[in-house]
């Protein structure tokens, strides 16, 4: 395969004074997963253990930082597994992980594994047939939470303190939905917890616009949703949030737009600095659509990735610069996943920040992700 590299970066240099341009080091380091999977599931666990998963019940796993990637065993293969789509993963260490599988009613699931992927249990079956899960995200091994699309109108969140055993579904009237509205199951990444906190929240999409949904405990002192418009994002029912993460309970990032307009770089980006209450709109915006985005502690930096490439922020989502133009769905840094078993591992190297200029005062633009 060959590598993805750095998109040139010529903006205001005139044809006279041009030169030709120094090959970009590599970004994302292409590696062998050994599937022709559509990939929208991973996670790594320490830069070396990592789980990917996909499409026709396909789990991988690489325990030496994807020098190797090795095809687990299917879920469930003597049923109906091989016809899982696995949307998303969540593991501890190299033989303890869950995946998720997305797909109407019985078809979204949760299996976990705690040897290394020999043999799957079943964890949790969809109960309602009209149900679609979009992701899942995990505390520990008893705290685990679902969220699906809506049923009867109203968003579907379930959880378990238990490992699984019994699960609640919350009834709230600040999960009721809007006419064709929500959550998307790109990258399991339109669900956050902040387990600690006590705070989660989704994204969503429909003809009347995009929303965060909010809960905190703390705040309410009781399991109370919320939810506000957000409409600096795209419009539609394949458009709105598709990705939310967190740096810290203060800074959050949003990402989405229009999954079948890839190129239009409108309506992608927002930002919060006061734990998701409000938001602003990036001032300049990712290259396009984007469905995961993700704090690198050791970049010192925010990367989002979607169908038409990457891109880079090191001011906490106010501005993106393009890194790269392949096809990406899901992100665990240092790897990226996408269709036709596409994964690869970031080159650091390749994103170093710029060099001092002689001159120019310490902590400013010799270092413009600093947090003031």
């Amino acid at each position: 395969m060959n590598p993805i590299h750095l998109v040139p970066f010529l903006a205001g240099m005139t044809l006279a004074t041009a030169q030709t341009p120094v090959p970009s080091p590599v970004v994302w380091q292409m590696q062998d997963s050994g599937t022709t999977a559509g990939l929208r599931g991973i996670h790594t666990v320490d830069g070396t253990v990592a789980w990917a998963s996909g499409t026709g019940g396909t789990v991988l796993r690489t325990t030496d930082g994807g020098a190797h990637w090795t095809k687990c065993a299917v879920p469930d293969a003597a049923k109906d597994g091989s016809t899982l789509d696995f949307r998303g993963v969540q593991a501890w260490d190299g033989d303890t992980a869950i995946v998720m599988a997305s797909g109407p009613g019985e078809k979204s699931r949760l299996y976990k594994t705690t040897d290394g992927c020999n043999t799957w249990k079943l964890v949790f079956m969809n109960p309602d047939k009209d149900g679609f899960w979009d992701a899942f995200s995990v505390a520990d091994n008893n705290n685990l939470m679902v969220l699906g699309d809506p049923v009867g109108s109203e968003f579907t969140v379930l959880s378990t303190a238990d490992g699984g055993t019994t699960w609640e579904k919350i009834h709230d009237n600040g999960l009721r939905s809007n006419a064709k509205e929500g959550a998307f199951a790109a990258s399991n990444s339109s669900l956050v917890v902040l387990w600690d906190d006590g705070v989660s929240a989704f994204g969503t999409g429909s003809t009347s616009g995009a929303r965060l949904f909010y809960e905190c405990d703390p705040c309410t002192r009781k399991a109370m949703w919320t939810s506000s418009a957000l409409p600096m994002f795209s419009k539609g029912t394949v458009a709105g949030i598709f990705a939310i993460e967190y740096r810290d309970w203060r800074h959050w990032l949003a990402v989405g737009g229009n999954y079948t307009k890839p190129n239009e770089p409108t309506g992608i980006a927002a930002r919060s600095s006061d734990g998701g209450l409000t938001w602003t709109a990036s001032t300049t915006q990712p290259h396009g659509f984007r469905s995961a985005v993700q704090w690198g502690e050791s970049l010192q930096a925010w990367i989002t990735v979607g169908t038409n490439g990457s891109d880079i922020s090191r001011d906490d989502g106010k501005t993106w610069q393009p890194l790269d133009d392949g096809n990406w769905n899901a992100l665990s840094l240092p790897f990226v996943v996408g269709p036709d078993g596409r994964i690869a591992r970031i080159n650091p190297a390749a994103l170093a920040p710029p060099a001092v200029t002689k001159g120019t005062p310490a902590g400013t633009e010799a270092n413009p992700s600093k947090v003031k």
